[in-house]
């Protein structure tokens, strides 16, 4: 049988933590910043976890990284 691939878009977005939920960084801080409020942006820093419902995608993309 050939070995299961994790996606590599998955591999650089994303990072298992060790008890098994997935962290990631926050969307829309990249670009067009001029436009959002001091506040807005200041909210998007850091890193959150994914949501429980997209867990299931999350082990499909990340197979064998215990999730």
């Amino acid at each position: 049988m050939p070995k299961m691939k994790t996606k590599s878009s998955a591999k650089k977005r994303f990072r298992v933590r060790p008890g098994g939920t997935v962290k990631r960084g926050q969307a829309f801080k990249r670009h067009i910043l001029t436009k959002k409020t001091t506040k807005n942006k200041r909210h998007l820093r850091g890193s959150v976890g994914v949501h429980e419902t997209n867990m299931v995608s999350m082990a499909a993309m990340l197979p064998g990284m215990g999730i």
